[in-house]
């Protein structure tokens, strides 16, 4: 089959493709008929998260670092319609081991992304954080709220990299035009979640898996609003398709302390689970919840699986990947 006779109208490239959210998203566009180029450099994406779309006609790979490059062809003869720009590392671990890569790929490689999208006259998608609203002062958080966030400390080589990328889209959107979109994520997961990356999802459930105590940074007292990935890829979809290009939260606005995650995850297992406290992560955010009016409003979206429908998933996920 010719590449022109499976390529539609809607041309995508990803970065960060076989990343836990770039890998399902490939998987929700293949589903409503959009051809995909997806890049990664597999720095902390999973070759393995692919493995179903590589064997689909309208997805192709190509293994890249858009820190150095970005000068991709689109193997379908299109224009791409949108760059989506998902290549970033993003878990506790990373900050510690890879926080010049990661202010790199936010930085360089947003900037890259950003001028091949002008030069080609395609949409620019960038996948922001709810971290750019640090540690909170407004609860729930809103668009409009410009955060708390340390600039110097541990966790800045991610929080400030995302709030540049998100001014370097509305500069490239005001100055030239571009047709720019940004999605502030809060805490996704689901199955192919790094289970060594220090995230609480991933983290509390190998350990219960395995019968281990789990291990509760600070008082387990902070809260977090965990957003189940399919439903998160079904609002970037969404969002994709709008006209909007400031700042939309997209995240699950259910509110749950970590001892409550935790107590979650035994049910969802059936296991009394021990737990141990160690110590707070510096600048961790007490606090963390999306207003998501916006995102309920502009995309009709609202998350709809349940912690313990998204936690079972997730777990049965894991045990396979454990041998369990």
């Amino acid at each position: 089959m010719s590449n022109k006779s499976i390529s539609s109208d809607r041309s995508v490239l990803i970065t960060g493709a076989a990343g836990l959210i770039g890998s399902h998203l490939v998987e929700r566009l293949l589903a409503a008929d959009y051809s995909i180029l997806g890049v990664d450099n597999f720095l902390t994406g999973r070759e393995e998260n692919l493995r179903e779309a590589k064997d689909h006609p309208k997805f192709r790979f190509e293994e890249a670092d858009v820190i150095k490059r970005f000068d991709f062809k689109n193997p379908f003869g299109l224009r791409f319609t949108q760059i989506m720009h998902f290549a970033c590392p993003a878990s506790p671990v990373d900050f510690e081991t890879l926080p010049i890569e990661i202010m790199e790929v936010d930085t360089k490689g947003t900037l890259n992304g950003l001028e091949y999208a002008r030069d080609n006259g395609s949409g620019f998608f960038i996948a922001s954080t709810s971290e750019c609203y640090g540690d909170p002062l407004v609860h729930p958080q809103t668009e409009e709220y410009w955060g708390n966030v340390n600039p110097v400390g541990s966790r800045s080589c991610y929080d400030e990299a995302k709030r540049f990328s998100e001014a370097a889209t509305m500069t490239y959107h005001r100055k030239f035009g571009l047709d720019t979109r940004i999605a502030r994520i809060f805490n996704t997961y689901g199955p192919r979640n790094r289970m060594d990356d220090g995230r609480v999802v991933p983290e509390l459930c190998r350990q219960a898996i395995l019968g281990e105590p789990l291990t509760i940074h600070g008082d387990g007292k902070q809260t977090r609003s965990f957003c189940y990935v399919t439903d998160l890829v079904e609002g970037i979809l969404k969002l994709s398709e709008t006209k909007e290009h400031f700042p939309i939260n997209l995240g699950n606005p259910s509110e749950y302390s970590i001892n409550d995650f935790a107590s979650a995850v035994g049910k969802v297992l059936g296991k009394e689970l021990k737990v141990e406290y160690l110590k707070a992560r510096p600048d961790d955010p007490r606090k963390r919840k999306p207003d998501i009016s916006k995102a309920q409003k502009l995309l009709d979206w609202s998350p709809k699986i349940t912690l313990e429908e998204g936690l079972t998933k997730t777990i049965d996920a894991f045990k396979v990947e454990l041998g369990k």
